[in-house]
């Protein structure tokens, strides 16, 4: 029986790394609308190849944590270093999320709106991960996996 939230998760790194080529594809006015700040902006409008090459790059992880996370769901053929793997991604997805703590505290003037609403994102989707991880390889389950 697949892991519904480990599909969901795969769902929502499938629709972080679209949200990501959108950038890409329509330029600074996604840039600036996703707050990938005013430089990446401005490079992207001088028609300079590393806003594309950062975010292309961004996307091909998150492309490659989705698979990794239908993988653990057992809706796609078993990839390598599963556990671990899976462990990464939900611990950075989680990290991510919390960094706006220290940031706020310290350099308080960072703590955007940005900042903020995206590190709720990553804790939301580090939080279905962690769920997804513990009803695969919960400690009753490990003996069968």
């Amino acid at each position: 029986m697949p892991n519904k939230p480990l599909i969901l998760g795969a769902l929502l790194s499938s629709a972080a790394a679209l949200l990501h080529v959108g950038c890409i594809y329509f330029g600074a006015p996604w840039y600036r609308f996703f707050g990938a700040g005013e430089e990446m902006a401005q490079m992207a409008e001088a028609g300079s190849l590393v806003p594309g090459f950062i975010t292309a790059g961004i996307a091909l992880i998150l492309g490659i944590w989705a698979l990794y996370a239908l993988s653990a769901a057992g809706a796609i053929r078993r990839l390598p270093l599963l556990r671990t793997g899976l462990c990464i991604i939900t611990g950075i997805y989680l990290l991510r999320g919390l960094a706006v703590l220290p940031i706020a505290l310290l350099q308080p003037q960072h703590a955007t709106a940005f900042a903020w609403w995206s590190s709720a994102i990553c804790l939301g989707f580090g939080a279905i991960h962690l769920v997804g991880l513990w009803q695969r390889w919960r400690p009753m389950s490990i003996a069968r996996h």
